[in-house]
């Protein structure tokens, strides 16, 4: 039998690692684009960001309508809670999204202004579609056994103006702690709530730069490289207390 000379050796080497290297990157793009589809969609309000303002109305009538959002309101079912995050998985760019509906809080509302809101996740509740990112983000990344929960608190109230009737998109900033892996900071970010036959429904997203928080970055070898940074992206539904 002869023997293969070492340059034709060294040739078969090569196409065997150009071959594999085309499986992985061509098995991956189909998995990614094909197969799994793409990366569900931010959490937002479902009407239109556009939504007209409300008229002021009548004094009766806007009184009738501050009146009905006072009190006190609490998370309710429907409400998601998640991150995202732009990674690339062996070559291919990619969108890891993670959501929960575990989801805990409350809030009160004073006349117009919004004095008090805090809601609390679950953090081993949060899952993706793939169960080895889960693994990681449970294990080294979010350590969830030590640090079980992540909660976001108002620091500040918010002046909610002219209370628009239901299906009116308003946005507002808001100023709060964020405790994310055992460290709390103070986070400022825009809210868009609406009015609903139903209650109140609220969401929006935090940036979050992974070292802010003692985060691990969730590359993982050189087959997964993130940013630095991701988002939490949040949408509460709030009904009567």
């Amino acid at each position: 039998m002869a023997r293969l000379r070492p340059r034709r050796l060294v040739r078969w080497l090569i196409a065997g690692v150009v071959a594999a290297a085309i499986l992985v990157v061509g098995g991956t793009w189909l998995y990614i684009h094909v197969i799994e589809g793409p990366a569900p969609a931010p959490l937002s309000l479902r009407s239109p960001a556009s939504s007209p303002a409300a008229s002021a109305g009548s004094g009766a009538a806007q009184a009738a309508s501050d009146a009905s959002v006072a009190g006190e309101w609490r998370v309710a079912a429907g409400s998601v809670v998640g991150y995202r995050v732009n990674e690339v998985l062996a070559g291919q760019n990619n969108v890891a999204v993670g959501r929960t509906s575990h989801i805990s809080g409350a809030m009160t509302i004073v006349g117009t202004k919004l004095t008090a809101a805090s809601f609390s996740v679950q953090m081993a509740t949060i899952h993706s579609d793939q169960s080895e990112r889960d693994v990681q983000f449970d294990g080294r990344i979010m350590d969830t056994a030590t640090y079980p929960t992540g909660t976001l608190t108002l620091t500040a109230p918010i002046n909610l103006g002219t209370v628009p009737g239901d299906g009116v998109i308003r946005s507002y900033q808001a100023i709060g702690n964020l405790t994310l892996h055992g460290h709390t900071r103070s986070v400022t970010f825009t809210l868009q709530a609406e009015r609903t036959s139903a209650g109140i429904e609220v969401s929006g997203s935090i940036p979050i730069v992974f070292a802010d928080w003692g985060i691990a970055n969730p590359s993982f070898g050189s087959f997964v490289t993130t940013q630095n940074h991701g988002l939490l992206e949040f949408l509460i539904a709030f009904s009567r207390a």
